[in-house]
């Protein structure tokens, strides 16, 4: 039998959340259509399905309010399952969104107890994460912001949100943990409105910190796409800056409630330069997927979704290779001039005086066409599957 070359396997560093796979099928409209699943459990079948690695939230692998039994007890068969299995934990992180207690805001909450306490709940859990051998510690701030004016001083919350990240990053520093932050943006739900809701509201606001070499960026698919904006250019910013700590893939059908659906479905051709901007960039982390297996599905549906994202993944990897090895696309690639683009607009040596008074020829520039359109449809021919 041939070998299937889409199958994943662990050296494809494949990471899922916890909560992706374990995801009750619950909304705003209707309650769970699937029993909780353990987190143990959820090792054990990804890690059939080929994954690399999974990322959790305290609260996925114990109860909010676990005595500390109960807690133990739960961590050691997470612990066991990672250990029978060979998966790894990439990432973690801490659920300040979900309880009641944190309604209005965690590191952002106007009342300084809960502040106080969501400082505590993440160090508690960055020592789980040192322990299990985490390497990236993403925050998303899902509850950080508000449906009304008056209700948020917003440069105060952002004066705390910085605090917030100061104190944490002192913290990992104190216990010489080897962990660094990945900020996970999002522009709104469940909050009218969420602070730092983009990759680049993020990108500006790690350069205020205390210690901005410990903080990166975590953007996701449909993020980025709920504001309109274009995720693989994103990723490839902040690329540039060396902060894309970490990246959530899934996907989106344009600005709308975040959909959560699986790799590779909603925006195939966003899919697509995705997958290029990674390859092309040099993104080196892992490739995780925070995804959610619709309502309709069972819990066979649930590991058919998860293997979906995996192998969609391969697929485009496979045709992106595919478009930058192609001669006709190099060709169209050298039409288009793209490679000049590398080339500093001032040769070494030179200043502003040297292009001072510069006067190319202007009409002939303004005339020649850029070969744009061609090279765009080579790569749609490529995702088609045609090329």
């Amino acid at each position: 039998m041939t070998a299937d070359r889409f199958a994943p396997t662990p050296a494809d560093r494949f990471s899922f959340g916890i909560w992706t796979v374990g995801w009750q099928g619950v909304d705003v409209f209707g309650p769970a259509v699937r029993p909780p699943m353990p987190a143990d459990r959820a090792v054990r079948k990804l890690a059939e399905l080929g994954a690399y690695g999974v990322n959790f939230h305290d609260n996925d692998v114990f109860d909010f309010d676990a005595t500390d039994a109960d807690r133990d007890k739960r961590i050691a068969e997470f612990r066991q399952a990672l250990a029978d299995t060979g998966l790894v934990v990439t990432t973690a992180t801490t659920n300040l969104f979900s309880h009641p207690i944190f309604k209005e805001g965690a590191f952002t909450a106007n009342d300084r107890e809960v502040r106080r306490f969501a400082l505590a709940k993440v160090m508690r859990n960055l020592d789980l994460a040192a322990e299990l051998g985490a390497s990236v510690y993403v925050c998303w701030g899902g509850r950080e912001g508000a449906e009304s004016g008056a209700s948020k001083d917003v440069r105060a919350a952002l004066a705390r949100y910085k605090e917030a990240f100061d104190v944490l990053g002192q913290y990992v520093i104190d216990r010489g943990y080897s962990l660094r932050f990945a900020i996970e943006p999002k522009p709104n739900e469940p909050r009218g409105d969420i602070l730092l809701p983009t990759a680049g509201h993020a990108l500006a606001f790690i350069n205020e910190l205390e210690h901005p070499e410990l903080v990166g960026i975590n953007p996701e698919v449909g993020h980025e796409e709920m504001a309109g904006l274009n995720y693989a250019r994103a990723i490839s910013q902040a690329l540039w800056h060396g902060k894309l700590f970490h990246i959530d893939l899934n996907g989106q059908n344009g600005p709308r409630y975040d959909q959560d659906l699986r790799f590779g479905a909603g925006n195939a051709r966003g899919a697509f330069w995705v997958v290029d901007a990674l390859e092309a960039g040099g993104y080196d982390g892992v490739v995780h997927f925070d995804f959610k297996p619709p309502r309709t599905e069972d819990d066979r549906g649930v590991w058919d979704s998860a293997a979906a994202c995996m192998r969609n993944y391969l697929i485009l990897r496979e045709k992106v290779r595919a478009f930058r090895a192609d001669p006709d696309v190099q060709q169209m690639l050298r039409d288009a001039r793209v490679e000049q683009l590398a080339v500093p607009t001032l040769a070494d040596g030179e200043t502003w005086r040297d292009v001072a008074g510069f006067m190319p020829d202007i009409a002939a520039l303004a005339e020649r066409g850029m070969a744009f359109e061609r090279l765009d449809q080579l790569a749609l021919e490529h995702l088609y599957g045609v090329r």
